[in-house]
């Protein structure tokens, strides 16, 4: 198993997550300052937009080039556009629960999760956690059922595989995609604690942040751990495959812990690591 070195391009964030490589820059939000930023692979930082009225997590990016911003608890997901802010999609009616991360294909199609419940999480929740689909028209619908705490989502380059990180359940959901966007579940795989954000490499394995062990652990489709960063004392909180050849792989972290989060006490960072397997699909 290799073990590889971090080094740090971005600190003094609040709480960084989505990450998505797109058009030379890795963009992502500030879930607690509640802003659409951008870096450099050089480490310059630039804020696109703020959303005032609600926490924003995850992004996607449309086949246009447009970024789409998933807010969690108004349960909308908002296009950002010339410099703007639009509503896309209002999930208010289908959602059963907050909405988390999400990920868009290169059709277009948004796989959304959903908790099933409120934050924050209750005592004994189960698995009700489910992903939505929204297609291009604006449609939306129930594609999965049965997780415990959808997290990070991927989506293979040929649109055929999507894996959901199931925070509650330890493990990585394997799907096949239909040719019309529904999912059928294949299987479980790894076993990493408190899986949070995840992207997927050319070899097919998935680089997982794994938010309770600091790291972030590269597991093969067979399940075995194959490789490991450790941000010693920083939670793992997601990761993208970025760069020319996409073989940067872009860490975000916060030195926090649940009861830290729960007073609103985190600063986060971002690092980079150089690894072989360059990044496959979205994101």
């Amino acid at each position: 198993m290799n073990r590889r070195a971090a080094t740090t391009i971005l600190d003094g964030g609040r709480y960084f997550e989505g990450p998505r490589w797109h058009h030379g820059r890795l963009w992502f939000v500030d879930c607690m300052a509640r802003t659409l930023l951008s870096i450099s692979p050089s480490g310059e930082r630039q804020e696109h937009a703020v959303v005032a009225d609600d926490t924003p997590c995850g992004l996607g990016v449309l086949p246009d080039g447009d970024i789409v911003v998933l807010t969690m608890f108004k349960k909308r997901l908002l296009r950002f556009s010339d410099g703007a802010l639009s509503l896309y999609a209002d999930l208010s009616e289908v959602a059963i629960g907050t909405i988390d991360d999400m990920i868009i294909d290169g059709q277009g199609r948004a796989y959304v999760g959903d908790l099933g419940f409120n934050l924050p999480p209750p005592e004994g929740r189960g698995a009700v956690g489910r992903i939505i689909l929204v297609m291009p028209d604006g449609s939306a619908r129930v594609v999965a059922d049965g997780l415990r705490f959808p997290n990070g989502i991927a989506v293979s380059s040929d649109h055929r595989r999507l894996v959901v990180a199931e925070m509650d359940g330890a493990a990585l959901a394997d799907y096949d995609i239909d040719a019309d966007g529904g999912l059928s579940l294949r299987g479980r795989f790894g076993r990493v604690n408190d899986p949070d954000g995840i992207c997927l490499d050319r070899d097919g394995a998935v680089w997982v942040a794994s938010f309770t062990e600091d790291a972030f652990v590269r597991i093969g489709r067979n399940g075995a751990e194959l490789e490991r960063i450790e941000l010693r004392g920083r939670r793992a909180l997601a990761c993208a495959l970025g760069g020319a050849d996409r073989r940067t792989l872009f860490c975000l972290s916060a030195e926090t812990s649940y009861e830290e989060l729960r007073k609103g006490k985190s600063v986060s960072r971002i690092d980079v690591v150089e690894v072989a397997a360059p990044g496959d699909g979205y994101p």
